[in-house]
């Protein structure tokens, strides 16, 4: 199996920018499945040498390049890293897909009783142990724990969070965009209060409107994520109790009027990125 050019997989014409690549079909042997997954290249790769660029590992992969493949609407990283490059900034995303009706499952740490889940050790150990291997070895990745990170929103927030401290070696940058901290009763936040601090950054955010939809939004779940923003405000200030510095190694946003949706997390996306990968 090879990386082939996303253009020449789909039938449809993309929403793309950029140079975007898939590899078709990646077994899982942590979780049992297979996925594609997408590597976005800085617009500098083309043109060789010796240069090697920081990573970011992304949830939600189908919801990152392409509006057709999005089920809620496309984050538009392809645009966003086109826009970060005029200004200096430069690295290679991957897109990592979620597995549909397991999504929920992969991307939780701890089992929520009413909910399930419980399965995120395993796949951030797809992540580590299979998906990364594949992308230090197909492309000139820097290697240092300082240039590799993780993002993703809601779930994938969560996720995200719970690997910078599960496993301070794989990751060194943490995107966390409206965590779902609610989820197990908040085990999550209780688990990375007792962690020490590694070193890194960690950019985190919610809006205020998040949940105000209301129970009929599927995403609310019967209103349990009402909580997710005193938490995240919560771990914020725990984490600078923790050492984490506002605006060097720590930056949170609440952002007024926000909804928990792709929209919201495009026009955050180039605030976090210049965060995380800025000198």
């Amino acid at each position: 199996m090879t990386w082939r050019a996303y253009r020449d997989t789909v039938a449809h014409t993309p929403t793309l920018v950029g140079d975007l690549g898939v590899y078709q079909g990646l077994e899982s042997p942590q979780l049992g499945n297979r996925r594609d997954i997408l590597a976005l290249l800085p617009p500098s790769y083309s043109a060789g040498g010796t240069r090697r660029y920081p990573v970011i590992y992304m949830h939600d992969g189908q919801n990152l390049f392409d509006a057709a493949t999005s089920y809620a609407g496309e984050w538009q990283v392809d645009e966003t890293m086109a826009a970060l490059a005029r200004e200096g900034l430069e690295a290679i995303i991957v897109g990592v897909p979620n597995a549909g009706e397991a999504r929920r499952d992969e991307y939780s740490p701890f089992r929520d009783r009413k909910l399930g889940g419980g399965r995120g050790d395993l796949y951030l150990r797809f992540l580590i142990e299979t998906v990364r291997p594949l992308i230090e070895t197909s492309f000139r990745v820097d290697p240092s724990r300082r240039a590799r990170g993780i993002m993703g929103s809601s779930m994938g927030g969560l996720i995200s969070l719970y690997a910078f401290f599960k496993y301070p070696d794989a990751f060194g940058l943490a995107g966390v965009m409206s965590p779902a901290l609610w989820f197990a009763g908040g085990r999550t936040a209780r688990y990375v209060a007792r962690r020490p601090p590694f070193l890194g950054r960690i950019y985190m955010d919610m809006g205020t409107a998040e949940y105000a939809r209301g129970p009929a939004d599927p995403q609310a779940l019967d209103n349990l994520l009402t909580g997710s923003m005193p938490l995240a405000s919560e771990v914020a200030a725990m984490l600078e109790q923790k050492g984490y510095t506002p605006g060097r190694d720590l930056l949170y946003i609440l952002e007024e009027g926000a909804p928990h949706h792709e929209s919201a997390w495009a026009r955050r996306l180039p605030l976090a990125l210049r965060f995380l990968l800025g000198a």
